[in-house]
């Protein structure tokens, strides 16, 4: 069982350091930049919905 565990953890450090493609720095903070700014605009949008509907339904129950 230690030894099935140990091979496990060696290959995922492997895979780790040689497979995988890990960004750099300026590319890290230009995705995030990007996941901010989107973020951003989504929640303007349903701002704007919630605002909107709120609106709609205050002169619907008025009437």
């Amino acid at each position: 069982m230690i030894k099935k565990i140990k091979t496990y953890l060696k290959n995922a450090y492997t895979e780790l350091v040689k497979k995988v493609a890990w960004p750099t720095w300026k590319e890290l903070q230009s995705s995030a930049l990007l996941v901010m700014l989107a973020s951003l605009i989504l929640a303007i949008v349903i701002f704007a919905m919630d605002i909107t509907l709120e609106n709609v339904m205050k002169f619907i129950y008025s009437m």
